[in-house]
């Protein structure tokens, strides 16, 4: 009889505890509850801070006289390669520096895939080959500038990609004015950037992208140079 008595009376608390647990009130629901308000609050400051970025790339516009002393552009298509000519031609730099070329482009193939006087090309124009992203666009570039001691300098880039560009190129260099000169590749104030696949994907991975690098600043992580030189 005992026994039963006490077994009955486990029971009962295990029942109140359960109870306990899982009623309105109960610890597990007001974790559950505020984990909810948490995630909610998180994937509203994600999408705000999307919509904050789209904006901002979509507002991106070249500026109408740039002048510095130097001029570089980030690979990732002949289009910003042509700009970053047009601008030397302009004599808005004084030299171009091509960054994050592949190792097997030729600097005679760049001359003549963006027709080039040679005369400009040979005195004016260096080719860098060890960027293998946008981390090593910055390493190379703050590299050729600190050497050549230039004080400004025209960055070429498309628009989604020129926020980035900045934060890796002022997070190594904060002494050198970093004009950005930003290619843009297709209208998006205009066009419902939001209604197009390729638009939406472009910005979406260019976002992730820029909170992976803000991660980096506050994580303090900087292991990876993206130069080929480390990977040897």
């Amino acid at each position: 009889m005992i026994l039963r008595r006490k077994d009955s009376q486990n029971r009962l608390q295990s029942a109140h505890r359960a109870e306990g647990l899982f009623s309105p009130h109960g610890r597990l629901r007001r974790v559950l509850r505020y984990g909810g308000y948490l995630m909610l609050a998180v994937i509203a400051l994600l999408v705000a801070g999307f919509l904050h970025f789209a904006d901002q790339v979509t507002l991106m516009v070249p500026p109408e006289n740039p002048k510095a002393d130097a001029i570089v552009v980030l690979t990732g298509g002949y289009q910003r390669i042509d700009t970053a000519i047009e601008l030397l031609e302009r004599k808005a730099g004084q030299r171009l520096l091509i960054s994050g070329v592949d190792p097997n482009t030729t600097p005679s193939q760049i001359r003549r895939m963006t027709q080039t006087s040679p005369a400009l090309f040979n005195c004016c124009v260096d080719v860098g080959y060890q960027a293998i992203d946008t981390i090593g666009n910055a390493n190379e570039a703050t590299r050729w500038i600190n050497d050549k001691h230039y004080a400004s300098v025209l960055v070429v880039t498309s628009n989604y990609h020129m926020q980035r560009s900045l934060m890796e190129l002022r997070r190594l260099d904060r002494q050198t004015d970093f004009i950005p000169y930003p290619v843009v590749n297709s209208d998006l104030r205009t066009k419902a950037w939001f209604s197009d696949p390729n638009a939406l994907r472009t910005l979406l991975a260019e976002y992730v992208k820029m909170l992976l690098a803000q991660g980096r600043d506050i994580v303090g992580w900087e292991s990876w140079s993206g130069l080929r030189s480390a990977m040897r």
